[in-house]
């Protein structure tokens, strides 16, 4: 499991214990880009959609995002917030929150 931690492809769940490791199969930031890719190619640049539109809308069938767990879905989200290339909006429930992406 340590190897998968420090590839990038793993994080323990219980930093302290390290009995938990959670496996991604891609990383964070993989998952940032194919979003965005994703956000630019229907055009979702300067609108906005619902974290549930990117984990089960039509629009993603067949992404590699498609189905991801939420948690990571927001950080990918995170990172594209830190390059300005989205932000992140409260909804009224977690799946209504909305993301706004930019250029």
């Amino acid at each position: 499991m340590a190897d998968f931690v420090k590839s990038g492809h793993g994080e323990w769940e219980d930093q302290s214990l390290k009995t938990r490791c959670r496996i991604l199969w891609r990383r964070p930031e993989a998952f940032a880009s194919d979003i965005y890719q994703w956000a630019d190619s229907n055009g979702y640049i300067n609108s906005v959609c619902t974290l549930y539109e990117l984990h089960s809308g039509e629009d993603v069938n067949g992404t590699s995002f498609e189905g991801a767990d939420e948690e990571l879905l927001r950080r990918a989200i995170g990172i594209l917030e830190g390059q300005g290339k989205a932000k992140l909006f409260k909804g009224e429930t977690s799946s209504e929150d909305g993301v706004k992406f930019f250029r």
